[in-house]
């Protein structure tokens, strides 16, 4: 006896409910397009091999970041401390001023690509594009990481994403 061939359309409403019960780490990530900065908050994010050194990120085919990212080939991601809410939150809004976006966030630029990476993040890592494949409604970038570093968050834990909702988990 086979097994019944799978039919129907999972409900978009049940499936985010579904995997929203998955927590997942907080990350901004960020790229230059023409020597201006984009940037988006991210939890679709996993390392993927040690050798090389490989991470991936999943980026929304409907915002501006996914194309600049794509022409760019390079890109940094911060992972976010849990008092760096705000940050999250300013960089998933949609339609934000491109060009004023950083003001006032604590920046520097990456030492290999020159990607920003985000003060006060509890680690960060500069990639070169590897491998884009097809995910639906999002491209899967997969990167080479390049450099890295680990910031001073003084002992806090990583901001996470549970349930539609930021959370903080306590640092070690």
């Amino acid at each position: 006896m086979s097994a019944p061939e799978p039919s129907g359309t999972v409900p978009p409403g049940e499936f985010r409910a579904a995997v929203g019960q998955f927590a997942a780490g907080i990350l901004i990530m960020s790229t230059l397009q023409d020597g201006v900065a984009h940037a988006m908050t991210a939890n679709a994010f996993s390392s993927v091999s040690l050798d090389p050194p490989l991470v991936l990120v999943c980026v929304d085919k409907g915002v501006r970041m996914h194309d600049a990212v794509l022409d760019c080939g390079y890109w940094a991601v911060s992972v976010l401390a849990a008092d760096q809410q705000q940050l999250a939150a300013r960089f998933a809004k949609s339609g934000r001023d491109l060009y004023s976006q950083f003001d006032g966030v604590e920046t520097e630029a990456g030492p290999k690509t020159g990607c920003l990476v985000i003060g006060g993040a509890l680690s960060w890592l500069e990639c070169r594009t590897w491998a884009t494949y097809d995910g639906g409604d999002h491209t899967i970038v997969v990167g080479e990481v390049l450099s890295l570093g680990h910031g001073s968050a003084g002992g806090q834990g990583p901001l996470i994403h549970h349930a539609s909702h930021y959370r903080e988990l306590p640092g070690s």
